[in-house]
């Protein structure tokens, strides 16, 4: 083992937030290889908690702001 991480899967509609269970965008890795699944709302409001915590944070809240594509 290198102590790499492995990686992560994207995240898809069907992973919800632990918080309130709206969509998560938001993948809290975490040193005991748990996970926390949070939405856009509840990544940021304990961002800075989690970043103390945190192995890894995978955050696709942009796909919140991403345009669709058009043929």
């Amino acid at each position: 083992m290198t102590g790499a991480l492995a990686p992560t899967k994207p995240l898809t509609a069907l992973d919800l937030c632990d918080r309130c269970g709206a969509q998560a965008y938001v993948r809290v890795l975490l040193p005991n290889s748990g996970e926390l699944l949070f939405c856009a709302h509840h990544g940021r409001e304990h961002a800075a908690a989690l970043a103390k915590v945190a192995v890894d944070i995978q955050d696709e809240s942009q796909k919140l702001i991403a345009k669709p594509e058009t043929n």
